[in-house]
């Protein structure tokens, strides 16, 4: 297994996410932000931050089957939340737990930031989705 995720004793409990991945692989996959676009540029799920979650993390999983990688092998995902305020965590949260078993990303997920942004690259993304993997 190239990538072990775990969380150590001592650290915050629970969190829909693991703490700590080491990988041990040596091809590095990096998926770019992706957003809530069909592959022709169309938007899903205008002003609905869980139906945007759920196809930025779908456009992620194709991104990384692209390179032969799976969530199976993510260290990190980094999220992106424009206008971020601790209500949101629900519609959040059901975005990702919307595809979650669609795409095999795990429960608990690999190490994950949310990080509140003013506002992303076009005015309707709400949300974007960066990807981190190893494989052998």
């Amino acid at each position: 297994m190239t990538v072990q995720r775990f969380t150590p004793e001592g650290m915050l409990q629970p969190t829909p996410y693991h703490h700590v991945a080491v990988g041990t692989g040596t091809r590095h996959v990096h998926v770019s932000g992706q957003i809530a676009r069909r592959a022709d540029a169309s938007p899903v799920a205008p002003g609905d931050l869980a139906g945007q979650v759920a196809q930025a993390l779908r456009n992620t999983a194709t991104g990384l089957a692209g390179t032969g990688a799976a969530f199976d092998d993510v260290l990190r995902l980094t999220f992106y939340v424009t206008a971020w305020e601790p209500g949101k965590i629900d519609a959040f949260m059901a975005g990702v737990e919307q595809v979650a078993e669609e795409i095999g990303l795990p429960t608990p997920m690999p190490p994950a930031s949310l990080i509140g942004v003013d506002h992303l690259f076009q005015p309707d993304v709400l949300v974007e989705v960066e990807a981190t993997a190893i494989l052998d």
